[in-house]
């Protein structure tokens, strides 16, 4: 049986990068748009963070929470290596717990309605669609989610 170990990590980790680097190759594939212009680690905030998840010591995913207000945390470059199976499901769940340690109330994302691997994983974790916020006011390639905490 694999063991998956999640920890709080720097976004600057080596392991990390190669993660996100590898989302945002499959983001270009998939919609045309690498998603990079979307997050930068310095944007995370005083109560943000980043997760990293290893199975077998191996970099297997990660996630990272904007602090967008005071209650609002804003899930960024959740990701999880191909082939491996309950890592976003339990990546997801320690971002909850790490958040609502952190005094967020409600947890807000954005993605492309083409990613429909990605919508249904949301909806089927307990997020509800929402109005569009921010920069994705006004872009109907977006589809945007929020779940109470």
């Amino acid at each position: 049986m694999c063991a998956i170990t999640i920890t709080l990590t720097p976004a600057t980790d080596p392991a990390c990068l190669q993660l996100q680097d590898a989302l945002s190759d499959y983001l270009q594939q998939l919609t045309g748009s690498s998603g990079r212009a979307s997050f930068a680690a310095s944007t995370l905030g005083e109560r943000g963070f980043f997760l990293l998840a290893r199975e077998n010591a191996q970099a297997v995913g990660c996630v990272a929470v904007r602090e967008l207000s005071a209650g609002i945390g804003e899930i960024k470059r959740m990701y999880a290596c191909p082939g491996t199976r309950g890592v976003g499901a339990q990546l997801l769940c320690a971002l909850e717990q790490h958040a609502r340690e952190r005094g967020f109330q409600a947890l807000w994302l954005e993605t492309r309605k083409i990613n429909q691997r990605a919508v249904d994983f949301y909806q089927r974790n307990g997020f509800m669609i929402r109005e569009n916020y921010g920069t994705y006011i006004g872009r109907p390639e977006a589809v945007c989610f929020e779940k109470a905490l």
